[in-house]
C-alpha cells in the first residue's frame, strides 16, 4: 500500500492541536451559555433548494448521493452538505416553532463543508460557532448591539487582536435610494466586491448592474470610504448630502451598536460603510471581523440581521446572528505558532507496572484516581521503572505512580517523589489538564 496523502482543505490536527481546538470550542461554548444561549445541532444535510434559495452559489455545495455504487442514480442529488449554519437554523425554527420559547437564543458549534479553493486558514471542512437571537414577528434592535459583546468575550484571551467592522443595510440601501439608484440591492452587491476588485471596477459594476451615473457611483464610493470607531461616522455620511428615511433609521441603529460596543467591548467595533455582506437575506446590521495585521485571511466572524430568512405564510421569524470561523482562526494561529499546549495528552498520571501480575492492582489505582477527576493510564507493559519514566516523558505525562506496599508518586520534571494515597492525592491545578497558552 502506498503512503496516503492528505486531502487538501480537510484538516486533521495532531493531538496537541486538537487539544487547543477543544479548549477554544469549550471557551466559546461556556461564554455562549453564560449569556443564556441554548445549544442546538442541526443535521448535516439540507435540500439543495433550501441551501441555494438566498443567493449562495451551487458551485460551493457538496452534493450527496446515497451510495457510491449508485453514482449513476441521481435520486438523492437533491441533498447537499450545509456550508453554514444560518440557513439550517432557519429551517429548524420553522419546524419547531411550536416547541420553542421566543425570543429564542441559540448557539450551535459543529462542522460545515464548503467546496471552495483551500488556502491558509480557509478549509473545505471546518468548525463554525454560531449564536442567534430569533423572535416571532418582531425583534428589538438592541440584540444587534448585544451580540458583538458576546463574541468579544468568547474570543478574549487569544493572542490576536480582532476588529469587527459593522454597517447597516438600511443605511446603505437608504443612501442608494436617496442618491437615485434604480437598484439598491445591486449596488450593495457591487460595493461588497470593493476589496476584491478595487474602486474603478466597482464603479463600472455600479453603472452596469445598478444603473449608476458617474456622479452616483462617485457618491457610493465616497460612502464606502467612511469609517470611525465612534458615532462621528454619522456626521461624515450627512456631509455627502443624501437624505432618505431609511438612511436615517440605519444611521440611528448603527450608532447604537457602535456606542454599546465602545462601552462593553472597547476597541472591538468600527463603523465601516464598505461592509455590505452580499447575501440578500440581511436587512439590518451586518458584521465582518478581521484579525489585525492579518486581514488577508478575510473575515473570521461574520453575520447580520435578517427579517425574512425564516417565514411561514404571513408569519415571520426575524433574527440576528454571528458566526465564528473556529477553524479559520486556528489555522492562522497554528500557521504562526502562536498557541501551544503544556502537554499533548490529557493523561496526568502514568501508573507504573512492575509485572503483568500487578496489572489488576494498577488498574484499581488508576480507577481510584480517575474517580477523582485525574486523567490516568496504566503503563502498556512491565519494564524497568527508568524505561517507564522515559515513556511518560516522551508522552508529556508529568507524574508516574509507583504501586506497592507504600505507594509513591513522582513528578518526573523536578524529580520530587513522595508517598501518596490514590484516594487523597491531587496534582497541582496547572497539571490537572493540559493548559493552552
Amino acid at each position: 500500500m502506498t503512503r496516503p496523502t492528505p486531502l487538501s482543505g480537510f484538516p486533521e490536527w495532531l493531538p496537541a492541536q486538537r487539544l487547543i481546538e477543544q479548549s477554544l470550542i469549550e471557551r466559546i461554548r461556556r461564554t455562549f451559555e453564560l449569556h443564556g444561549f441554548a445549544p442546538v445541532e442541526t443535521r448535516a444535510v439540507e435540500p439543495l433548494d433550501q441551501l441555494l434559495r438566498k443567493g449562495e452559489t451551487s458551485k460551493e455545495v457538496y452534493v450527496l448521493r446515497r451510495l457510491q455504487a449508485d453514482a449513476a442514480d441521481a435520486t438523492d442529488s437533491g441533498l447537499g452538505l450545509h456550508f453554514d449554519l444560518t440557513v439550517p437554523f432557519a429551517r429548524y425554527v420553522l419546524e419547531n416553532a411550536g416547541k420553542l420559547n421566543f425570543p429564542f437564543r441559540r448557539y450551535q458549534i459543529q462542522k460545515c463543508w464548503r467546496g471552495e479553493r483551500p488556502q491558509e486558514g480557509r478549509y473545505r471542512e471546518f468548525y463554525q460557532a454560531d449564536i442567534d437571537v430569533i423572535d416571532r414577528d418582531g425583534l428589538p434592535n438592541h440584540y444587534e448591539a448585544e451580540l458583538p459583546v458576546v463574541i468579544a468575550e468568547a474570543l478574549a484571551g487569544l493572542p490576536l487582536t480582532f476588529k469587527m467592522h459593522v454597517n447597516n443595510r438600511k443605511l446603505s440601501e437608504g443612501f442608494y435610494r436617496g442618491a437615485g439608484l434604480a437598484d439598491p440591492m445591486a449596488a450593495i452587491q457591487a460595493i461588497d466586491k470593493l476589496d476584491k476588485i478595487g474602486p474603478d471596477k466597482v464603479a463600472a459594476l455600479l453603472a452596469e448592474t445598478a444603473g449608476a451615473t458617474e456622479a452616483q457611483a462617485k457618491a457610493c464610493l465616497a460612502l464606502a470610504e467612511i469609517s470611525a470607531e465612534d458615532g462621528s461616522f454619522a456626521e461624515a455620511v450627512a456631509k455627502l448630502g443624501v437624505s432618505d428615511p431609511l438612511l436615517d433609521e440605519g444611521l440611528a441603529e448603527l450608532t447604537t451598536v457602535i456606542e454599546t460596543g465602545r462601552e462593553h467591548a472597547p476597541g472591538l467595533l468600527v463603523a465601516d460603510m464598505r461592509i455590505a455582506r452580499g447575501l440578500d437575506y440581511y436587512t439590518g446590521t451586518v458584521y465582518e471581523t478581521f484579525i489585525a495585521g492579518r486581514e488577508r485571511f478575510g473575515s473570521v466572524c461574520s453575520g447580520g440581521r435578517y427579517d425574512n430568512l425564516a417565514s411561514l405564510g404571513d408569519e415571520t421569524f426575524p433574527g440576528v446572528g454571528l458566526s465564528i470561523g473556529v477553524s479559520r482562526i486556528l489555522g492562522v494561529l497554528f500557521g504562526q505558532n502562536a498557541l501551544s499546549v503544556s502537554r499533548p495528552t490529557p493523561t496526568c498520571v502514568l501508573v507504573a507496572l512492575p509485572a503483568e501480575d500487578d496489572r489488576p492492582e494498577c488498574n484499581r489505582i488508576a480507577a481510584a484516581l480517575r474517580a477523582r477527576g485525574i486523567a490516568t493510564e496504566v503503563a502498556p507493559a512491565p519494564a524497568k521503572f527508568g524505561k517507564q519514566i522515559k515513556f511518560a516523558d516522551r508522552r508529556g505525562i508529568p507524574f508516574v505512580w509507583f504501586p506497592g506496599a507504600e505507594q509513591q508518586v513522582k513528578d518526573i520534571r523536578s524529580g520530587e517523589q513522595a508517598a501518596a494515597d490514590p484516594a487523597q492525592w491531587t496534582p497541582p491545578a496547572a497539571d490537572l489538564y493540559p493548559v493552552v497558552g
